[in-house]
C-alpha cells in the first residue's frame, strides 16, 4: 500500500505536542494566537471586498466582518472537538473561503445592474450559499465509496497545488496587498506603494526570524517563530508609521449573532455555478486535512483518516449553513494552519479550543479584531509565505510515496500544468463565460479536478514494477557475459 510508510514513526514529521496531547496554558495561548494572526486576513478579506463591492455601509460591514470571525470560531470548535460525527477531529482551523469571493462579486454585479437593492443582493447571495452548504453535508456521506478514486496520487497532487497555487498569494502579502495597491495607483512613488522596498523590507524581516525560529533546536523559538516574526515586524511598522490604527474608530463596541438577519433568496441558474464550486471546493479541502493529518503525524490511510474526512467536510457543510443563517459567507479549512503546525511543531487538537475562543471574542467585539486589522499586510505575508511552502513540501512527501510509473507522471504533470497556468495567468479566461470563469480560474480547483478525472478515466498500467525489470535484465546480462 502506498504511505505505509506513513505508518513508520521515524517517517513523521517531529512534533512537540501530538494531537491528543495538553499543552500547557502558556504553550497553548501561544501557540493559539499565532494560527489566529494566520488565519485573520484571510477570514476578513473575502467579507471587505464582498461588502465593498454591494457598498453597505458601516454598520452592516462590520456586523458581516464579526460574523466571518464568530463563525470560524464556532467552526474551529465543531472541528477540534468533534461533535457526534461533525468534525475532523483534528486541529483543524476554520476561515472564510475565498473560492466563493468571484463568483459571489459576479452575482453582486449582475443584481446591482438589474436594479435589486444591496440588501436584495445580499440576501440572494446568503440563500445561495445556505443551499450550497448540503452539497459537501450529502457528499461526506458517502466519501467512503471513492477510496479508489481519492488515492494519494489525487491528494498528493491537489495538496501540492494548494501549497504551490497559494505561493502566489503569499508574494502578493509580501508586496502590500489590495491597499498598496490602491495606493500605487495614486502615488507610485509611495513608500507604502506596491513592491515598495519598505513593503519587501517589512516582509523579509518576518521571513527571516520565522525563518530562523522555526529551523531552531529551542523549543519555545520553534513553538513562537510566527508571533515573535509578527511581532518584531509590528513595533518596527509603528516607528516606521505604517501601522495602521484608522479603522479602530468605526468599528462598533459589541456584535450580536442575529440569525437570517439579511434573509435568504434563491435563484436556480445562479445557483449551478455555485453548486460545481462547492464540489470542487470539497476536493480541496480532502487535501487540506489531508495535509493536517501528515503534519500532525496521523495516518493519511485507513479507517481513522476516512472517518476524519468525512467529518471534517462534513463539519466544513455545517459551518457554512451557520455562517449563511449568521449573515456571513462560507467556511472551509484553509491551508495555511498547516503550516503553523509544521513551523510550531504542535498538532494538539487542544490548542483549537484557544483558537475558537479568540476568533469568537474578536467577532463579538470589533476592537480586539481592529488591532490585527492595524498590521501592514507586508508583515502578514512574510508569515504566511513560509507556511504556504511547507503545505506544498506536505504535497511532495505524500506522492514521494506514489509509484511513478507513466501513468502517475502524465497525471501529475497534466494537474499540475492545468493548475499553475491558470494560477500564473488568469486574465486568459478573461473571454469565457462567468460561470465557467468562476470555475475554472481556481487553479487548486481546476487542477485537482484534472486529477480526480484522469485518475478514473486513464487506466492503470499492467506491467511488472521496475524493480524486478531491473533483476531479470541483470540476470539476462550476467548469462551473456558467462
Amino acid at each position: 500500500m502506498a504511505h505505509a510508510a506513513s505508518e513508520d514513526n521515524s517517517d513523521r514529521p517531529k512534533l512537540l505536542y501530538e494531537l491528543n496531547d495538553k499543552p500547557p496554558f502558556k504553550d497553548a495561548i501561544f501557540v493559539a494566537f499565532q494560527h489566529v494572526c494566520a488565519i485573520f486576513i484571510p477570514v476578513v478579506t473575502p467579507g471587505l471586498l464582498i461588502t465593498g463591492a454591494l457598498g453597505l455601509d458601516p454598520s452592516r460591514s462590520a456586523y458581516i466582518l464579526g460574523m466571518s470571525l464568530f463563525v470560524s470560531g464556532l467552526g474551529t470548535f465543531i472541528q477540534v472537538h468533534r461533535l457526534g460525527a461533525v468534525g475532523s477531529g483534528l486541529l483543524s482551523v476554520q476561515g472564510t473561503s475565498f473560492a466563493f469571493v468571484t463568483p459571489i462579486l459576479a452575482v453582486v454585479g449582475q443584481s446591482l445592474e438589474a436594479g435589486k437593492t444591496p440588501e436584495a443582493t445580499l440576501s440572494l447571495v446568503l440563500g445561495l450559499c445556505f443551499f450550497g452548504s448540503f452539497i459537501p453535508i450529502i457528499m461526506s456521506r458517502f466519501l467512503h465509496l471513492t477510496r479508489k478514486i481519492f488515492t494519494p496520487l489525487v491528494t498528493g497532487t491537489a495538496l501540492t497545488l494548494i501549497g504551490l497555487c497559494l505561493i502566489k498569494v503569499g508574494m502578493f502579502y509580501m508586496a502590500g496587498g489590495g491597499k498598496a495597491q490602491a495606493i500605487s495607483a495614486k502615488d507610485p512613488e509611495s513608500p507604502l506603494a506596491f513592491g515598495s522596498l519598505q513593503n519587501w523590507g517589512l516582509a523579509m524581516l518576518v521571513f527571516t526570524i520565522v525563518g530562523f525560529c522555526s529551523a531552531n533546536s529551542n523549543r519555545y523559538l520553534r513553538m513562537g517563530s510566527v508571533i515573535i516574526g509578527l511581532f518584531a515586524g509590528f513595533i518596527v511598522s509603528i516607528f516606521l508609521g505604517v501601522a495602521d490604527f484608522s479603522r479602530m474608530a468605526t468599528l462598533p463596541l459589541i456584535n450580536v449573532p442575529i440569525p437570517f438577519r439579511f434573509g435568504l433568496d434563491f435563484n436556480i441558474v445562479t445557483f449551478i455555478s455555485f453548486a460545481i464550486i462547492y464540489v470542487a471546493l470539497t476536493l480541496e479541502v480532502l487535501g487540506d486535512i489531508t495535509a493536517t493529518s501528515m503534519v500532525s503525524a496521523e495516518p493519511i490511510e485507513g479507517a481513522t483518516y476516512m472517518r476524519r474526512l468525512k467529518g471534517g467536510i462534513l463539519g466544513d457543510g455545517v459551518n457554512s449553513l451557520i455562517a449563511s443563517i449568521c449573515g456571513t459567507f462560507p467556511i472551509v479549512t484553509p491551508a495555511q494552519n498547516n503550516g503553523i503546525i509544521q513551523l510550531t511543531g504542535v498538532g494538539s487538537r487542544y490548542v483549537g479550543y484557544f483558537i475558537a475562543a479568540i476568533l469568537i471574542v474578536a467577532g463579538l467585539f470589533p476592537l480586539v479584531g481592529g488591532v490585527l486589522l492595524a498590521i501592514p499586510t507586508a508583515v502578514f505575508g512574510g508569515a504566511v509565505m513560509l507556511m504556504f511552502g511547507t503545505v506544498a513540501v506536505a504535497g511532495f512527501n505524500i506522492l514521494r510515496e506514489v509509484k511513478m510509473d507513466n501513468r502517475a507522471f502524465i497525471i501529475l504533470a497534466i494537474s499540475l500544468s492545468a493548475g499553475l497556468g491558470v494560477t500564473f495567468l488568469p486574465e486568459s479566461l478573461e473571454h469565457f463565460p462567468t460561470g465557467v470563469q468562476s470555475i475554472l480560474e481556481s487553479g487548486i480547483a481546476k487542477g485537482s479536478i484534472c486529477a480526480l478525472g484522469l485518475n478514473i478515466i486513464v487506466p492503470q498500467m499492467e506491467s511488472e514494477p521496475v524493480s524486478e525489470r531491473a533483476e531479470v535484465m541483470e540476470d539476462t546480462a550476467a548469462a551473456k557475459i558467462k
